[in-house]
């Protein structure tokens, strides 16, 4: 069976438990359930289908908690490959930057002109349904989510570099 991981938009351990996200996930047939961090990543296997549809079908599970968050799913297989092809090599990075990945809902129409640039803040690529985007954290600046939400809407979700990593390989 296929691996997945589904990105959850706005979760935080202040408003779901991750035991109880895991319980959604096996409760609606999912198995080799695991919860990654404390920030809405819940990988697990099901039998191939379509990433939007199990996206819905996840949310519905999660009706079961009183509240839904915005889901976006990806294979961990195109996870890998975004993984290997390391879409930041080829620019220059900060060293106190972060790197984020922004999964979108599906895929701009047309890209925006590159590199938007706010207050710190570069989007660096997009390919397909993901964004990739460095920035230097500012404390109380929430220059970031604007820009990224002012250029691709809100029905997104973002993951650190890192934890899109760690997810993979759950």
């Amino acid at each position: 069976m296929p691996r997945y991981v589904a990105f959850l938009r706005g979760v935080s351990p202040m408003n779901a438990k991750m035991p109880e996200l895991k319980r959604c996930f096996e409760q609606a047939g999912f198995a080799a359930v695991k919860t990654v961090l404390s920030s809405g990543n819940v990988v697990f296997d099901a039998r191939a289908g379509s990433e939007p549809a199990l996206a819905r079908r996840i949310e519905a599970a999660m009706e079961r908690l009183g509240r839904t968050f915005y889901t976006i799913v990806r294979s961990t297989a195109v996870l890998n490959t975004l993984i290997a092809a390391d879409p930041y090599a080829a620019f220059r990075v900060p060293e106190a930057a972060k790197r984020v990945v922004t999964f979108l809902g599906e895929p701009r129409k047309a890209p925006p002109a590159l590199p938007p640039e706010t207050e710190g803040v570069r989007i660096l690529a997009v390919a397909g349904s993901e964004v990739f985007t460095v920035y230097v954290p500012q404390p109380g600046n929430p220059a970031f989510m604007r820009l990224i939400e002012k250029t691709f809407g809100a029905e997104l979700t973002t993951r650190t570099w890192d934890t899109v990593k760690k997810c993979a390989a759950a």
